[in-house]
């Protein structure tokens, strides 16, 4: 097959869900805006986007406005807009609820004007002036770069390292195809890297650089390390071939890599999180004639959003509840899987006796969760809560040491790409607190405030974190 056709096939197998408004749908939808005086929508977001604002400069025809009215509370809004569940946030919260209509496609408008100030190819925003100061940010995920962002146009020189040779992290390598392609991640990083961030990839601390270089280099740290490798079912089996963990399989989808994926007449999916849809949904399209997802509870202790099982049920899955995984069968290849059945007693997940049951397949993705990455935070002396995260103080993401905050997976445990850039955006504040204590904010810098018809109301605390 030549290369242009199998282009055309995967981008046919793995288009966008929801595509890109047309301008005037986009003015249709902006105009059904209410513009409602106490916003519901902003205190969902977990960044505090104005979305009132930015959808009335959008009716307005002001797209370049409405751009930077996003990317003032969220430096991952383009990403945001593709990526984000806005059906559990912002459209989540729309009052058109309350009168069983359709809510506002907050989202898509997003992307509409995202779309246009990117294909501008200029950032709407620029460095503040010298404040003196070096931070080093670990990690060129949304978390770490949106931190490296504010700080930026707070005056701060900031070199973000990270260990991979591409930036992003998850919001690169992490995202269903459907969702958001790589490119989108890199384009967004591109516009924010034109601050004047200065990034080192393929830099390890720990391993290619002491942590305690950046101690000694740095006035200030954030670390946005995320999160570590998939966790193992720690079933005999597992090492055969065929096995993959969900990360890795995304990734090679995201890369348009499938040669190494093979081709499965069945595919089984273990785990029950979004990840795991993730997983189900990119076998479908990547060729898989059947895909199983089990999951060692029932279905409403599945932690995946709503909308995201509906749309594994619409790609024809099959769900396997109350089965847990006892074995990956095979010689050398994976040839299925032996389960358990289940059941929840005290609070516990228990086998039942003589309940052993086979389904014949040739893959098999874990979507079980990842690990938590200690290794760095140890090096560095820094406290952790009793589940292995990072812990923080709430208002500032200061770590155990005075010097060092975090944010991101690390400290949440893993969610959304909007948390992390809210994170980040949260970490800068604090930093710049710790470096400059009463120094005045910068005229037009006050990114840490949400404004609702031009009153500036504090944030509202992410209840997640973890309290130092």
């Amino acid at each position: 097959m030549p290369a242009s056709d199998s282009r055309r096939d995967f981008e046919k197998r793995f288009q966008e869900l929801h595509p890109a408004l047309r301008p005037e749908e986009a003015a249709v939808e902006a105009n059904r805006c209410l513009y409602c005086y106490d916003a519901p929508c902003v205190r969902a977001c977990p960044t505090h986007i104005d979305v009132p604002r930015f959808i009335k400069q959008i009716a307005s025809g002001n797209l370049s406005g409405s751009a930077k009215t996003i990317l003032e509370a969220n430096a991952f809004g383009h990403s945001c807009a593709r990526a984000c569940p806005v059906e559990v946030l912002c459209e989540g919260a729309c009052v058109y609820h309350d009168w069983q209509e359709r809510p506002i496609s907050i989202a898509a408008l997003q992307r509409r004007a995202t779309d246009f100030l990117q294909a501008q190819g200029r950032s709407p925003f620029a460095p503040g002036p010298d404040a003196g100061f070096k931070v080093a940010v670990v990690g060129a995920g949304p978390a770490g770069l949106s931190c490296a962002a504010y700080l930026r146009r707070l005056g701060y020189g900031v070199t973000v390292f990270d260990r991979e040779k591409t930036p992003g992290g998850l919001n690169t390598f992490g995202i269903a195809q459907y969702k958001m392609s790589k490119e989108v991640s890199l384009d967004e990083i591109e516009r924010i890297l034109k601050l004047g961030i200065e990034l080192k990839l393929g830099v390890e601390i720990g391993k290619d650089l002491p942590a305690a270089r950046l101690l000694s280099d740095f006035d200030a740290i954030f670390l946005g390390v995320g999160l570590g490798a998939t966790k193992a079912l720690g079933v005999k089996g597992e090492a055969l071939d065929g096995v993959w963990d969900a990360l890795s399989f995304i990734r090679h989808v995201k890369d348009r890599d499938l040669k190494p994926l093979g081709q499965s007449e069945c595919t089984v999916v273990i785990g029950a999180g979004n990840t795991a849809i993730d997983a189900v949904t990119q076998s479908k399209r990547a060729g898989a004639r059947r895909v199983v997802m089990a999951y060692r509870r029932g279905e409403a202790d599945m932690g995946a959003y709503g909308f995201e099982y509906a749309l594994a049920k619409s790609d024809g899955a099959q769900f396997l509840w109350n089965a847990a995984p006892v074995e990956v069968l095979g010689r050398r290849r994976v040839e299925g899987v032996a389960f358990e059945k289940t059941a929840v007693r005290g609070g516990k997940v228990v086998s039942l006796p003589r309940s052993r049951f086979t389904v014949a397949c040739d893959r098999v993705i874990k979507a079980i969760g990842q690990s938590k990455l200690a290794g760095l935070a140890g090096e560095l002396g820094l406290r952790l809560a009793a589940d292995g995260r990072i812990a923080v103080e709430a208002r500032t993401l200061r770590t155990s040491q005075p010097r060092i905050f975090a944010g991101g997976d690390s400290v949440n445990g893993g969610k959304e790409v909007v948390n992390a850039a809210a994170d980040g955006k949260r970490a800068a504040y604090g930093i710049h607190l710790a470096l400059r204590p009463g120094a005045p904010v910068p005229a037009g810098n006050e990114y840490w405030v949400s404004t609702i018809d031009g009153r500036r109301v504090a944030p509202i605390p992410q209840k997640e974190l973890i309290h130092g």
